[in-house]
């Protein structure tokens, strides 16, 4: 039987809008190079991911288009909330996802955000787009399992 996760304590930020637009193909996890009102911020779970993506350049993974808030008593030395940010990842893992995004339709997007160990972690996925009739296949297919669910649990 299928276990209902809940929110773990970690996670910060979550990226359901990714899981409904996208296949997911692979995942890694990655570090983020933050500066110290970033990380206090994303400690305070002040991200939005919704709208982020991962470029590559020069050998390297940008984190592109996500929004961490304005640390409130960083003052003078907050740091600009839409700045690129660098993933971390070995040097194996950034050629494959670099390789894989050459093919055409294939993008990488972050999935969520947590705390491991006191650093802030990234799920990043390598997904395939899909058509607005895959998106509707997909709606239709949980709402029969959900019916097939609820007739079980009624039925015993």
């Amino acid at each position: 039987m299928k276990k209902h996760h809940t929110k773990a304590a970690n996670e910060v930020a979550n990226n359901r809008k990714a899981r409904h637009d996208y296949n997911i193909l692979e995942t890694y996890e990655a570090g983020i190079s933050l500066t110290g009102t970033e990380i206090k911020s994303v400690r305070a779970s002040k991200i939005n991911i919704k709208d982020g993506f991962v470029q590559a350049r020069n050998g390297e993974l940008w984190l592109e288009n996500v929004n961490i808030g304005i640390y409130n008593q960083g003052n003078q030395f907050n740091h600009d909330p839409l700045r690129n940010r660098k993933l971390l990842l070995h040097k194996k893992e950034i050629r494959k996802i670099s390789g894989s995004v050459q093919e055409k339709g294939i993008t990488v997007v972050p999935l969520k955000v947590y705390l491991k160990h006191g650093f802030a972690k990234v799920l990043i996925g390598v997904a395939e787009g899909k058509r607005q009739y895959d998106k509707r296949e997909t709606i239709k297919k949980r709402d029969q399992e959900r019916e097939i669910r609820r007739v079980m649990k009624n039925a015993f």
